[in-house]
């Protein structure tokens, strides 16, 4: 069974399935197209997804019980250019941080969040590397909002 949790500021900590999206970081960035400078916007949320994995052993077995975890960066990007469009997209990150727990998901939830939070603290350079991933992506949001065909 997938779990999805949500980090957000303090770290609060939200039900299972897809939490709401609260806003961690934010990075901004200004960028050059021919039609004027465009300006970027990021906002950026950890989110972390746990797996159950292995089985609960018999008495005097060793049990191979544990959760798999890992966590991604999901962004959102708004664009504006000179002339006042906005472009907007919405990308996840590869995995920022992964690992595993023994025993149950739902009693490591916590201590996981904490090892995360521990673990990105340079979250904001995360976010940074995903802007500029995504530059190709809004440059041609770009020309097609310039160049409306």
């Amino acid at each position: 069974m997938k779990r999805i949790v949500s980090l957000g500021l303090g770290l609060s900590l939200a039900a299972a399935g897809p939490a709401a999206a609260t806003p961690v970081h934010s990075h901004s960035a200004s960028v050059e197209h021919r039609s004027g400078p465009v300006r970027a916007d990021y906002r950026g949320t950890v989110v972390i997804e746990h797996k159950q994995v292995g089985s609960v052993a018999p008495p005097g077995r060793a049990s191979t019980l544990r959760c798999a975890w890992s966590a991604r960066l999901e962004v959102d990007r708004v664009a504006t250019t000179a002339a006042g469009a906005q472009a907007s997209r919405s990308f996840a990150t590869p995995e920022v941080a992964r690992g595993s727990r023994t025993g149950w998901c739902g009693t490591s939830r916590d201590a996981i969040a904490r090892a995360v939070a521990a673990g990105l603290r340079d979250a904001e350079r995360h976010l940074a590397a995903a802007a500029r991933d995504d530059r190709p992506a809004l440059l041609s949001q770009v020309d097609r909002l310039a160049d409306p065909a």
